[in-house]
């Protein structure tokens, strides 16, 4: 019989620990998240989207994460996701993290709405996105950050212009409205920069074209080839779908809070270069 060492020892004995850290905030949240959908039924949503969300059980959303590096909240995201009241198929794409995520994301991948894919080489949100679409079986999909900066409580009402046959792409837009949801005027300013620049190509009206929230009919998703590897599949995805004539909306969202780089944020400057690069290029062609 092998003995382990003291170190190996620790090693596991400091795992367990953050295992049962983890499954003991999985557990707490549970009744938060249900408590905050309670709340939000009564007082967040219209009668009409609510009377929708409740008649429209034909349909199968599927609910695009991905994940890199995120041990710290991605237990919480897939919790909130998995509490809301539609019907859903979480499809998780883990980037190849090299924290405790993957650690987690074992402990929920036997569960029956979630689907957990392990990416054996890190390469960007833009593939782990188009992974995330090729198996999503959904009749319509939406992308869902890991990090929390957005809170799955806005999916409801984003998804709503698509079930009601209104559009077929959806933005949920941190700019609509009085709120301002980012705090960071360089934030801010890029975002207007590169969503201007966007509209002036693809002739369309949005606010937020970076957004995370962008939802669709499976028949929009499957009209665009992806290229871009990491945050260059915003302005690409829009500039596609854009040109072939989809019809897009956007929908507020009413929570948003945006976290630094000393947290964890990971789009950089080459990354605003890159996408008024994509802008142009997808602009004019594939």
């Amino acid at each position: 019989m092998t003995k382990l060492s003291n170190s190996t020892s620790t090693k596991r004995t400091n795992t367990d620990a953050r295992f049962d850290e983890m499954l003991a905030r999985l557990r707490d949240c549970q009744g938060l998240v249900e408590q905050e959908l309670a709340e939000y039924r009564k007082t967040e949503t219209p009668s009409s989207d609510q009377d929708n969300i409740e008649t429209e059980q034909d349909y199968l959303l599927s609910i695009i994460i991905p994940v890199y590096n995120e041990e710290a909240t991605v237990a919480r995201v897939v919790s909130r996701v998995a509490a809301l009241p539609l019907n859903s198929e979480l499809v998780i794409i883990d980037d190849c993290s090299t924290d405790g995520t993957r650690d987690i994301l074992s402990r929920v991948a036997d569960l029956p709405q979630v689907r957990v894919i392990l990416k054996e080489k890190n390469a960007g949100k833009g593939a782990a996105l188009r992974t995330g679409f090729e198996t999503a079986t959904g009749d319509y999909i939406i992308v869902q950050d890991a990090d929390l900066e957005y809170d799955p409580r806005d999916i409801p009402p984003i998804i709503q212009p698509l079930l009601r046959g209104e559009a077929d792409i959806v933005y949920g837009s941190r700019f609509i409205g009085d709120v301002v949801h980012d705090e960071s005027f360089i934030h801010r300013l890029g975002n207007w920069i590169l969503t201007q620049s966007s509209n002036l190509f693809s002739g369309l009206k949005l606010t937020d074209m970076e957004t995370c929230y962008k939802a669709f009919t499976r028949e929009a998703m499957e009209a665009v080839d992806l290229e871009q590897e990491r945050f260059g599949i915003e302005p690409e995805i829009t500039a596609k779908l854009a040109r072939q004539g989809f019809r897009f909306t956007e929908v507020p969202i009413s929570f948003y809070e945006s976290r630094g780089y000393d947290e964890g944020k990971k789009i950089g400057v080459k990354d605003l270069f890159n996408a008024i690069w994509c802008i142009g290029r997808y602009g004019v062609s594939d």
